[in-house]
Formats: C-alpha cells, structure tokens, sequence
C-alpha cells in the first residue's frame, strides 16, 4: 500500500474520534512500509508544548479570540520550522492531528476573528505549507461532546472544550466553510458511524486500502 498523500491531517469538532482515527491510520500505514511520522497541534515541540499548556489551561478563561490565533499560529511556526518540512523533505509521511482547518474553525468562524485575518497569519505562520489532504470527521458537536464526556458536568473539559454549545456549532459549522474553500485537498466524513466504518471511510478518501 502506498500513500499518493504525504502531509495528511485529521481534525473535527471535540469527540468526533480524530485522534483514535489518526493512531489507527498510523499503525496501518506503518504496517504497510510507509515512514510515518504522528504529530499533534497544538504542540509537536518542546515550544508549541508549552503554548499548548497556556492555550488549553482553564486559568485563562477571557483569553480573546485573536491572542488565541497570534498562540496557535507561533506553535505552527515552531511545528512546521522545527518538525514538519524536515520530515516531509527525509521523505517522510506526516499525520498531523489538527492544523489550518482548526483555526480557521475555532478561531476565525466561531470565535469570529474572521477568516480572512486567521488565513492570513496562518500563511505567515506555516509559510504556505497546508497539507495535500485534511480529513475533517463531521458530528453534531452535541453528540461529540456526549462522547467524551457522557451526560455529567465536564468538569475535566480543557478551556476550550468548556464554551457554550452555540461556540461548538459554529465550530462546525467553521469546518464546513472551511471544506469549501479548499474543496480540492479537504474531505468531510460522517463521524456517526462505528469506529471500524469511518476508519474504512477515511481509507477510502486517501485512495489506500487499509485493513
């Protein structure tokens, strides 16, 4: 098996399965000779690490929309000079667990900085670097949020995961702007099946065959 992808990332809305998707993915790919290489954003860094603790910290509730996007642009930064283009230039093949498409969900469409100033840094941050495929795994954020954390109070939720559900169906609805904009290198998948049909969908986007 052999991936025409080399910079592959999964993202969504909170619960939507993307990193238990990515770990598999990884595994498959691996068993199939490909050098992977799994990453995750915010983070992938010893830098981005640190901005990611400050980013996801509930002690910092009325962080602004725009200090969030100024703080996952510089761990992109970090995370493409230091992690990403030199194990895409070895020849490797790159899973990223998140990337552009978040921000521009999270930040730019639900946190209504817009998405054109969000675009903008993110070029300047990545360097014109996107990935040649983005899988985003749709799901009512209502239902992905049931799945990480049941019906109780999410009193484990980092800052992010604690706004409102209207923040979390914009986010959704971010996604989906996100996939028409960039319709030729991002794919929606329905996120409500088993894990084992959406892993077949995911292969079946990328043009691989994975058991």
């Amino acid at each position: 098996m052999s991936c025409p992808h080399r910079f592959i990332v999964l993202d969504g809305v909170e619960g939507a399965g993307k990193s238990t998707q990515l770990a598999r993915l990884a595994e498959a790919l691996r068993a199939a000779g490909e050098d992977v290489l799994a990453t995750v954003e915010p983070g992938g860094t010893p830098v981005g690490e640190a901005i990611r603790a400050l980013l996801l910290s509930p002690d910092y509730p009325r962080m602004t929309p725009l200090t969030e996007v100024f703080l996952f642009c510089a761990s992109r930064a970090q995370h493409v000079a230091e992690v990403i283009r030199p194990a895409l230039a070895a020849g490797r093949l790159v899973l990223c667990d998140r990337f552009s498409a978040a921000t521009f969900a999270y930040q730019g469409h639900a946190g209504e900085v817009g998405e054109e100033p969000v675009l903008a840094l993110d070029e300047a941050a990545t360097g014109g670097l996107a990935p040649d495929m983005t899988i985003i795994l749709d799901l009512p954020p209502e239902e992905g949020l049931r799945r990480k954390f049941g019906d109780g109070p999410r009193g484990d939720a980092d800052r992010i995961e604690r706004n409102e559900p209207e923040f979390h169906r914009r986010v959704r609805a971010g996604f989906q702007a996100y996939a028409r904009r960039y319709p030729e290198r991002t794919t929606i998948i329905d996120a409500s099946g088993g894990e084992d049909e959406v892993f077949a969908t995911i292969c079946r986007a990328l043009g691989i065959a994975c058991a």
